[in-house]
Protein backbone atom coordinates (compact mmCIF):
# COMPACT_ATOMS: atom_id res chain seq x y z
CA UNK A 1 0.00 0.00 0.00
CA UNK A 2 0.99 3.59 -0.73
CA UNK A 3 1.87 6.13 2.10
CA UNK A 4 -0.87 8.63 1.03
CA UNK A 5 -3.45 5.77 1.46
CA UNK A 6 -2.90 6.57 5.36
CA UNK A 7 -3.33 9.94 4.87
CA UNK A 8 -6.04 12.68 6.25
CA UNK A 9 -6.76 16.00 7.23
CA UNK A 10 -7.20 17.11 11.07
CA UNK A 11 -7.30 20.79 12.30
CA UNK A 12 -4.76 21.90 14.53
CA UNK A 13 -7.19 23.03 17.24
CA UNK A 14 -8.17 19.12 17.80
CA UNK A 15 -5.13 17.64 18.31
CA UNK A 16 -5.58 17.67 22.24
CA UNK A 17 -3.07 19.71 24.82
CA UNK A 18 -4.20 18.40 28.19
CA UNK A 19 -5.07 14.97 29.80
CA UNK A 20 -8.89 14.78 30.19
CA UNK A 21 -9.89 15.50 33.63
CA UNK A 22 -10.94 12.54 35.27
CA UNK A 23 -8.93 10.48 33.08
CA UNK A 24 -12.28 8.36 32.08
CA UNK A 25 -14.03 11.23 31.19
CA UNK A 26 -12.32 10.90 27.52
CA UNK A 27 -15.03 10.32 24.31
CA UNK A 28 -14.64 6.79 23.52
CA UNK A 29 -16.35 5.69 20.23
CA UNK A 30 -17.11 1.98 19.46
CA UNK A 31 -16.71 0.71 16.30
CA UNK A 32 -18.60 -2.56 15.84
CA UNK A 33 -19.15 -4.35 12.99
CA UNK A 34 -18.78 -0.96 11.17
CA UNK A 35 -21.16 0.87 13.28
CA UNK A 36 -20.20 3.92 15.30
CA UNK A 37 -21.55 4.26 19.04
CA UNK A 38 -20.26 7.35 21.01
CA UNK A 39 -20.29 6.99 24.83
CA UNK A 40 -17.73 8.17 27.44
CA UNK A 41 -14.79 5.97 29.13
CA UNK A 42 -16.32 5.36 31.79
CA UNK A 43 -18.99 3.53 29.83
CA UNK A 44 -16.30 0.77 29.10
CA UNK A 45 -17.31 -1.75 31.33
CA UNK A 46 -21.35 -1.84 29.67
CA UNK A 47 -19.13 -3.55 26.54
CA UNK A 48 -17.17 -5.92 28.18
CA UNK A 49 -18.19 -9.34 29.53
CA UNK A 50 -17.34 -11.87 32.36
CA UNK A 51 -14.37 -13.71 31.48
CA UNK A 52 -13.15 -11.36 29.24
CA UNK A 53 -9.41 -11.21 29.65
CA UNK A 54 -7.68 -7.07 28.94
CA UNK A 55 -4.31 -6.71 28.09
CA UNK A 56 -2.24 -3.99 29.11
CA UNK A 57 1.21 -2.90 28.73
CA UNK A 58 2.69 -1.73 31.73
CA UNK A 59 5.59 0.67 31.17
CA UNK A 60 6.77 3.07 32.69
CA UNK A 61 8.03 6.36 30.83
CA UNK A 62 11.07 7.94 31.87
CA UNK A 63 12.15 11.57 32.22
CA UNK A 64 14.41 11.12 29.05
CA UNK A 65 14.76 14.96 27.91
CA UNK A 66 17.97 16.66 29.55
CA UNK A 67 18.22 20.58 28.82
CA UNK A 68 21.99 21.87 29.21
CA UNK A 69 24.52 23.82 28.32
CA UNK A 70 28.22 22.80 26.27
CA UNK A 71 31.68 24.40 26.94
CA UNK A 72 31.15 26.80 24.52
CA UNK A 73 28.22 28.13 26.56
CA UNK A 74 25.61 27.19 23.85
CA UNK A 75 22.37 25.42 24.46
CA UNK A 76 21.90 21.58 23.67
CA UNK A 77 19.01 19.42 24.08
CA UNK A 78 19.29 15.42 24.60
CA UNK A 79 16.76 12.85 24.35
CA UNK A 80 17.81 9.11 25.36
CA UNK A 81 16.51 7.21 23.07
CA UNK A 82 18.61 3.92 23.74
CA UNK A 83 20.18 2.44 27.17
CA UNK A 84 23.29 0.88 25.71
CA UNK A 85 24.92 0.22 29.36
CA UNK A 86 25.22 2.28 32.90
CA UNK A 87 25.19 5.82 32.15
CA UNK A 88 25.49 5.15 28.37
CA UNK A 89 22.92 5.84 26.06
CA UNK A 90 21.99 6.42 22.30
CA UNK A 91 20.63 9.87 21.98
CA UNK A 92 19.08 12.26 20.36
CA UNK A 93 20.94 15.88 20.01
CA UNK A 94 19.48 18.89 19.21
CA UNK A 95 21.88 21.21 19.03
CA UNK A 96 25.59 21.00 17.45
CA UNK A 97 27.79 18.57 18.85
CA UNK A 98 30.96 16.06 18.18
CA UNK A 99 32.76 13.77 19.71
CA UNK A 100 34.44 14.38 22.86
CA UNK A 101 32.35 17.38 23.01
CA UNK A 102 31.15 17.53 27.22
CA UNK A 103 27.80 18.68 28.17
CA UNK A 104 26.47 19.70 31.50
CA UNK A 105 23.06 19.19 32.97
CA UNK A 106 23.26 20.59 36.43
CA UNK A 107 23.84 17.41 38.46
CA UNK A 108 24.23 15.51 35.34
CA UNK A 109 27.19 15.64 32.97
CA UNK A 110 27.85 13.83 29.33
CA UNK A 111 30.44 13.13 26.84
CA UNK A 112 30.20 12.81 23.64
CA UNK A 113 31.51 9.72 22.27
CA UNK A 114 30.21 9.09 18.78
CA UNK A 115 27.83 9.68 15.90
CA UNK A 116 25.57 7.08 14.72
CA UNK A 117 24.52 6.54 11.99
CA UNK A 118 20.57 5.39 11.87
CA UNK A 119 18.37 4.85 8.56
CA UNK A 120 16.45 7.51 10.22
CA UNK A 121 19.50 10.29 10.64
CA UNK A 122 21.88 10.25 13.00
CA UNK A 123 22.83 10.28 16.73
CA UNK A 124 25.28 10.25 19.49
CA UNK A 125 25.87 7.68 22.28
CA UNK A 126 26.83 9.89 25.09
CA UNK A 127 28.40 8.83 28.34
CA UNK A 128 26.86 10.05 31.74
CA UNK A 129 27.96 10.98 34.68
CA UNK A 130 26.36 11.51 38.04
CA UNK A 131 26.16 10.57 41.83
CA UNK A 132 23.98 8.01 42.17
CA UNK A 133 22.03 5.35 39.61
CA UNK A 134 20.73 7.36 36.67
CA UNK A 135 17.09 6.87 37.05
CA UNK A 136 17.67 8.72 40.09
CA UNK A 137 19.59 11.35 38.58
CA UNK A 138 17.46 11.93 35.70
CA UNK A 139 14.23 11.93 38.05
CA UNK A 140 15.99 14.92 39.11
CA UNK A 141 17.18 16.89 36.10
CA UNK A 142 15.30 15.26 33.23
CA UNK A 143 12.02 16.24 31.46
CA UNK A 144 9.34 13.87 30.74
CA UNK A 145 9.22 13.57 27.18
CA UNK A 146 6.02 14.94 25.75
CA UNK A 147 5.55 14.73 22.09
CA UNK A 148 6.48 17.63 20.47
CA UNK A 149 2.37 18.46 19.02
CA UNK A 150 2.25 18.96 22.49
CA UNK A 151 2.64 23.02 23.36
CA UNK A 152 1.27 23.68 26.55
CA UNK A 153 3.66 22.75 30.05
CA UNK A 154 2.81 19.63 31.76
CA UNK A 155 2.22 20.31 35.47
CA UNK A 156 2.43 17.29 36.69
CA UNK A 157 4.17 14.15 35.11
CA UNK A 158 2.03 11.74 36.10
CA UNK A 159 -0.54 12.37 33.90
CA UNK A 160 1.79 10.63 31.23
CA UNK A 161 1.79 7.66 32.62
CA UNK A 162 -0.34 5.48 33.25
CA UNK A 163 -2.04 4.48 36.58
CA UNK A 164 -0.79 0.80 36.33
CA UNK A 165 3.37 1.77 34.97
CA UNK A 166 5.80 -0.02 36.76
CA UNK A 167 8.25 -0.74 34.95
CA UNK A 168 10.63 1.72 33.83
CA UNK A 169 11.81 2.29 30.31
CA UNK A 170 9.54 4.10 27.17
CA UNK A 171 10.53 7.73 25.86
CA UNK A 172 6.75 8.33 25.10
CA UNK A 173 3.69 6.74 27.11
CA UNK A 174 1.13 3.92 25.78
CA UNK A 175 -1.17 6.15 25.68
CA UNK A 176 -4.56 3.93 25.57
CA UNK A 177 -3.85 3.28 28.71
CA UNK A 178 -4.16 6.89 30.13
CA UNK A 179 -7.95 6.75 30.15
CA UNK A 180 -8.13 4.16 33.12
CA UNK A 181 -8.75 5.33 36.67
CA UNK A 182 -7.86 2.82 39.53
CA UNK A 183 -11.99 2.79 40.24
CA UNK A 184 -12.45 2.08 36.61
CA UNK A 185 -10.00 -0.95 36.80
CA UNK A 186 -12.12 -2.36 40.45
CA UNK A 187 -15.42 -1.94 38.60
CA UNK A 188 -13.96 -3.70 35.26
CA UNK A 189 -12.14 -6.82 37.43
CA UNK A 190 -15.41 -6.81 39.83
CA UNK A 191 -17.81 -7.93 36.75
CA UNK A 192 -14.92 -10.83 36.59
CA UNK A 193 -12.55 -9.32 33.53
CA UNK A 194 -9.33 -10.62 34.30
CA UNK A 195 -6.10 -8.18 33.57
CA UNK A 196 -2.96 -9.14 32.15
CA UNK A 197 0.34 -7.52 31.48
CA UNK A 198 2.65 -6.71 29.11
CA UNK A 199 5.87 -4.69 28.78
CA UNK A 200 6.92 -2.97 25.51
CA UNK A 201 9.44 0.30 26.07
CA UNK A 202 8.25 2.85 23.58
CA UNK A 203 11.19 4.05 22.12
CA UNK A 204 11.82 6.22 18.71
CA UNK A 205 10.24 3.51 16.41
CA UNK A 206 6.72 3.90 17.29
CA UNK A 207 6.44 7.63 16.25
CA UNK A 208 9.20 7.64 13.51
CA UNK A 209 7.46 9.20 10.58
CA UNK A 210 7.39 7.08 7.76
CA UNK A 211 9.42 8.30 5.00
CA UNK A 212 9.25 6.04 1.79
CA UNK A 213 5.86 5.98 -0.28
CA UNK A 214 5.63 2.52 -0.37
CA UNK A 215 5.31 1.83 3.21
CA UNK A 216 6.75 -1.65 2.43
CA UNK A 217 9.82 -0.51 2.23
CA UNK A 218 9.44 1.36 5.80
CA UNK A 219 12.06 -0.53 8.88
CA UNK A 220 10.74 -0.52 12.09
CA UNK A 221 13.45 0.35 14.90
CA UNK A 222 13.87 -2.38 17.39
CA UNK A 223 11.84 -2.02 20.61
CA UNK A 224 12.43 -4.20 24.02
CA UNK A 225 9.76 -6.57 25.17
CA UNK A 226 8.44 -9.10 27.75
CA UNK A 227 5.26 -11.20 27.83
CA UNK A 228 5.53 -13.11 31.21
CA UNK A 229 4.40 -16.73 32.12
CA UNK A 230 1.58 -15.22 34.22
CA UNK A 231 -0.09 -13.19 31.26
CA UNK A 232 1.12 -16.04 28.53
CA UNK A 233 -1.13 -18.86 30.95
CA UNK A 234 -4.01 -15.92 31.13
CA UNK A 235 -3.87 -16.18 27.32
CA UNK A 236 -3.79 -19.32 26.84
CA UNK A 237 -6.25 -19.96 29.36
CA UNK A 238 -8.86 -17.45 27.66
CA UNK A 239 -8.54 -19.10 23.96
CA UNK A 240 -9.20 -22.30 25.45
CA UNK A 241 -12.53 -21.27 27.51
CA UNK A 242 -13.29 -19.34 24.29
CA UNK A 243 -13.45 -16.01 26.21
CA UNK A 244 -12.38 -12.72 24.49
CA UNK A 245 -9.01 -10.85 24.29
CA UNK A 246 -9.42 -7.12 24.59
CA UNK A 247 -5.62 -5.71 23.86
CA UNK A 248 -5.42 -1.65 25.16
CA UNK A 249 -3.05 -0.15 22.92
CA UNK A 250 -0.97 -0.38 19.88
CA UNK A 251 2.21 -1.09 21.75
CA UNK A 252 0.51 -4.34 23.39
CA UNK A 253 -0.59 -5.38 20.26
CA UNK A 254 3.34 -5.31 19.15
CA UNK A 255 4.30 -7.50 22.12
CA UNK A 256 1.70 -10.33 21.99
CA UNK A 257 2.56 -10.57 17.88
CA UNK A 258 5.87 -10.49 18.70
CA UNK A 259 6.05 -13.17 20.82
CA UNK A 260 6.13 -16.74 19.94
CA UNK A 261 3.43 -18.37 19.02
CA UNK A 262 3.01 -22.67 18.85
CA UNK A 263 0.19 -24.32 17.83
CA UNK A 264 -2.40 -21.34 18.75
CA UNK A 265 -0.91 -20.68 21.84
CA UNK A 266 1.72 -17.88 23.33
CA UNK A 267 4.91 -18.78 24.83
CA UNK A 268 6.60 -16.66 27.64
CA UNK A 269 8.93 -14.59 25.34
CA UNK A 270 11.20 -11.26 25.55
CA UNK A 271 13.64 -9.85 22.87
CA UNK A 272 13.55 -7.00 20.45
CA UNK A 273 10.20 -6.46 18.53
CA UNK A 274 11.06 -4.69 14.68
CA UNK A 275 7.56 -5.83 13.78
CA UNK A 276 6.04 -3.59 11.47
CA UNK A 277 2.09 -4.10 10.86
CA UNK A 278 0.29 -2.86 8.05
CA UNK A 279 -2.85 -4.12 5.47
CA UNK A 280 -2.77 -6.64 4.73
CA UNK A 281 -1.56 -8.51 7.99
CA UNK A 282 -2.76 -12.13 9.55
CA UNK A 283 -2.92 -11.75 13.54
CA UNK A 284 -1.44 -14.45 15.45
CA UNK A 285 -3.22 -13.11 18.27
CA UNK A 286 -7.32 -13.93 18.67
CA UNK A 287 -7.67 -10.32 19.32
CA UNK A 288 -11.66 -9.95 20.07
CA UNK A 289 -11.29 -5.77 20.56
CA UNK A 290 -8.41 -2.86 20.32
CA UNK A 291 -9.15 -0.11 22.63
CA UNK A 292 -6.45 2.62 21.19
CA UNK A 293 -6.36 6.45 20.39
CA UNK A 294 -6.93 8.71 17.25
CA UNK A 295 -3.29 8.65 15.96
CA UNK A 296 -1.44 10.64 13.31
CA UNK A 297 -1.93 11.28 9.62
CA UNK A 298 0.57 8.36 7.49
CA UNK A 299 1.50 6.79 11.17
CA UNK A 300 2.74 3.22 11.73
CA UNK A 301 0.38 3.76 14.80
CA UNK A 302 -2.93 4.00 11.96
CA UNK A 303 -1.18 1.42 10.06
CA UNK A 304 -1.74 -1.63 12.45
CA UNK A 305 -5.40 -0.43 13.38
CA UNK A 306 -6.10 -0.16 9.59
CA UNK A 307 -4.58 -3.95 9.25
CA UNK A 308 -7.18 -4.66 12.39
CA UNK A 309 -10.27 -2.93 11.43
CA UNK A 310 -9.95 -2.28 7.27
CA UNK A 311 -9.03 1.28 6.23
CA UNK A 312 -11.59 2.43 4.67
CA UNK A 313 -13.40 1.84 8.07
CA UNK A 314 -10.93 3.14 10.15
CA UNK A 315 -11.11 6.57 8.31
CA UNK A 316 -14.59 6.68 8.17
CA UNK A 317 -14.42 6.17 11.93
CA UNK A 318 -11.42 9.12 12.00
CA UNK A 319 -13.96 11.62 9.72
CA UNK A 320 -16.77 11.05 11.88
CA UNK A 321 -14.42 12.26 15.29
CA UNK A 322 -13.56 15.01 13.47
CA UNK A 323 -17.13 15.78 13.23
CA UNK A 324 -18.26 15.15 15.98
CA UNK A 325 -15.16 17.31 17.77
CA UNK A 326 -13.64 14.33 19.52
CA UNK A 327 -9.46 15.06 20.43
CA UNK A 328 -7.26 13.41 18.94
CA UNK A 329 -3.58 11.73 19.64
CA UNK A 330 -1.46 11.56 23.18
CA UNK A 331 -4.58 13.28 25.16
CA UNK A 332 -7.34 12.49 22.98
CA UNK A 333 -10.12 10.40 23.03
CA UNK A 334 -10.46 6.55 22.62
CA UNK A 335 -11.67 4.02 20.02
CA UNK A 336 -12.95 0.49 20.92
CA UNK A 337 -12.73 -1.51 17.69
CA UNK A 338 -14.60 -4.52 18.08
CA UNK A 339 -13.68 -7.74 16.15
CA UNK A 340 -15.37 -7.19 12.71
CA UNK A 341 -17.17 -10.65 11.05
CA UNK A 342 -14.94 -10.14 8.03
CA UNK A 343 -11.68 -10.34 9.56
CA UNK A 344 -9.61 -13.98 9.49
CA UNK A 345 -7.29 -14.62 12.01
CA UNK A 346 -4.59 -16.91 11.78
CA UNK A 347 -2.80 -19.63 13.99
CA UNK A 348 0.09 -20.17 12.11
CA UNK A 349 3.18 -19.52 14.11
CA UNK A 350 5.46 -16.55 12.17
CA UNK A 351 9.74 -17.14 12.63
CA UNK A 352 10.16 -13.03 12.06
CA UNK A 353 9.90 -12.17 15.24
CA UNK A 354 12.11 -12.53 18.09
CA UNK A 355 15.58 -12.97 18.63
CA UNK A 356 16.32 -14.21 21.91
CA UNK A 357 13.45 -15.27 22.87
CA UNK A 358 12.29 -17.49 26.50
Amino acid sequence: MRLSDFDYHLPQDMIAQKPANPRDSSKLMVLDENERHHHIFRDLPRFLHPGDLLVLNDSRVIPARLYGTKETGGRVEVLLVNRLDDKYYECLVRGKVKAGAKLNFNTISGTVKERVDTHTGYRYNISFQCDGDMNSCLCEEGVMPVPPYIKEHLEDGERYQTIYSRDEGSIAAPTAGLHFTPQLLDRIEQMGVRLAFVTLHVGVGTFMPVRAEDVEEHTMESEYFTVDEDTACAINDTIEEKGRIIVVGTTTVRALESARWLDGKIAPSQGWSEIFIHPPYKFKTPLSGLITNFHLPKSTLLMLISAYAGRDAVLAAYSEAIDKGYRFYSFGDAMFILNNKGIKWTEETDDRVVAGHV
